[in-house]
């Protein structure tokens, strides 16, 4: 991302050293680059748009109505909601090394165009969930889909191009649509009070969670468990959550497979595979460093080294 901001700090002017301001137009939406050269606690930012905050260099702590305060690292990003607070800390800004964060703004109208049809494309019938970003704050980690959005979106920003606009556009459409999957994603999955129990992306996931470590989980089982056509189902899910019934099973059992590594200093990786509900090790290798860009031999090695 460092080498993204050239173009912007060959034209940027800095006016302070705590959250020095650029802001960058377009049609729908604008981009804010924040500067901070020197350590300050309690910086309040408020907008009166939604907005994502992602990190680019150093560190901030956040304190935000309905968390705990935490430290926000480069890689991570915060939803809010309009005129929702935020209290920052800067405990590493210097001269030398600055902190810097984007708050991307989009119109408010935008938002909901694309809100509208993102429901009407996840719509199960008899079914009434609707997804929205501007009521609660969420904070964003290791999210790869939305991080390669938000490295695009301020490159395009930042460099003239004679279609701009349009590139803009496309990006924003698609980063609306990756917030709300993660959002669903993360209040299904989460669901402590059993509010999705009753649906049937609902009632999928609380079997996949049932049943995770069985090796004989297919796609069209769950179709059934939804009362769907296969391809309908596969379909659905994907356009709610944003990633594909098998991608969703595997993510969990290489979670699942974590937890016993750290918990088991001397089992075998294959044993860690089969427990874990993978019949192949070579499989569960391929999927572990696919989406721990680790194999799980260095993630043993990262942790006894931790």
């Amino acid at each position: 991302m460092t080498s993204l901001l050239n173009q912007h700090r060959s034209h940027r002017k800095l006016t302070t050293l705590v959250e020095n301001r650029t802001t960058y137009n377009a049609e729908y939406a604008e981009l804010n680059i924040y500067e901070t050269h020197a350590y300050a606690e309690k910086v309040s930012l408020t907008f009166g748009f939604p907005i994502i905050a992602s990190m680019l260099t150093g560190k901030k702590i956040m304190h935000i109505d309905g968390f705990e305060a935490f430290d926000f690292f480069p890689g991570e990003s915060v939803v809010m909601p309009t005129n929702k607070e935020m209290v920052i800390d800067f405990p590493l800004a210097t001269v030398e090394k600055p902190t810097q964060c984007l708050a991307l703004g989009i119109d408010a109208f935008k938002i909901e165009e694309i809100v509208e049809k993102f429901n009407q494309n996840v719509a199960i019938e008899n079914e009434n969930n609707n997804w929205d970003l501007d009521h609660t704050a969420s904070h964003l980690i290791n999210n790869v889909d939305v991080n390669h959005l938000i490295e695009r979106l301020t490159y395009t920003f930042t460099n003239n191009n004679k279609s701009k606009d349009v590139l803009l556009d496309l990006m924003i459409q698609e980063l609306i649509v990756r917030l709300l999957q993660t959002k669903a994603k993360s209040l299904i999955i989460n669901d402590t009070n059993n509010i999705f129990n009753d649906t049937r992306i609902g009632t999928v996931i609380k079997f996949i969670k049932d049943n995770l470590t069985n090796k004989d989980i297919t796609v069209d089982q769950l179709a059934k468990k939804a009362y769907m056509s296969t391809s309908h189902f596969h379909k659905q899910f994907k356009n709610t959550l944003g990633v594909s019934p098998i991608d969703y099973i595997n993510s969990e059992k290489i979670k699942f497979a974590k937890k016993l590594i750290k918990e088991s200093k001397d089992v075998r990786m294959s044993e860690i595979a089969y427990k874990s509900g993978f019949n192949n090790t070579s499989y569960f290798n391929r999927q572990f460093k696919k989406m721990e860009m680790m194999t799980p031999a260095q993630f043993k090695s990262s942790i006894a080294n931790s």
